[in-house]
């Protein structure tokens, strides 16, 4: 597996899950257009390194020399040294352990490059395969927001979990 910045030449891959309802099911937003993917693929090539809060780093995950999936490192908060990490992969690769993998070095990106303190990542709570990826991580769950908002048309259910920097350097990693 390796990760890598997205180019425009990974338009066709992005799209094939961008473009499914089943993959978006539990993100905001619907399936995309080529146009709609267009722009997503711009702003994921347009920053290499988080370098100010509010901006995230995309990588594309290949595998076998295709791209499977993406994952994601957000600078949330300079000051008190916080992020999140996401990640969303193609259905014909899960249950695999990519997202694991690529968590994993995004979480390693965080801590020893970008020095945060604590990282965060979020699922739908009924996204079980996206919060047992976070629990293999190490990460606890710390919050479960139930009826927090109207999503896609139904009470939207939410889990929080998070690992500290200390975690992370006394874990088996």
């Amino acid at each position: 597996m390796l990760l890598r910045p997205f180019t425009h030449a990974d338009h066709a891959a992005l799209h094939s899950w961008q473009s499914r309802p089943d993959v978006v099911r539990y993100l905001y937003g619907g399936a995309r257009t080529p146009e709609e993917t267009t722009e997503s693929l711009a702003l994921k090539t347009s920053v290499t390194w988080p370098a100010k809060e509010g901006e995230h780093l995309a990588l594309a995950v290949e595998h076998d020399g295709r791209v499977i999936g993406e994952t994601v490192l957000k600078y949330l908060s300079e000051e008190h040294r916080q992020g999140e990490i996401g990640y969303i992969f193609h259905p014909d690769h899960h249950g695999r352990g990519y997202a694991t993998e690529a968590s994993r070095a995004m979480l390693r990106l965080g801590f020893d490059n970008l020095g945060l303190h604590r990282i965060v990542a979020s699922c739908d709570a009924f996204n079980e395969p996206s919060w047992r990826v976070m629990e293999r991580l190490g990460m606890r769950r710390e919050a479960h927001f139930r009826h927090a908002e109207i999503f896609k048309g139904a009470w939207g259910e939410e889990f929080v979990y998070a690992l500290l920097e200390d975690e992370w350097r006394t874990s088996a990693r």
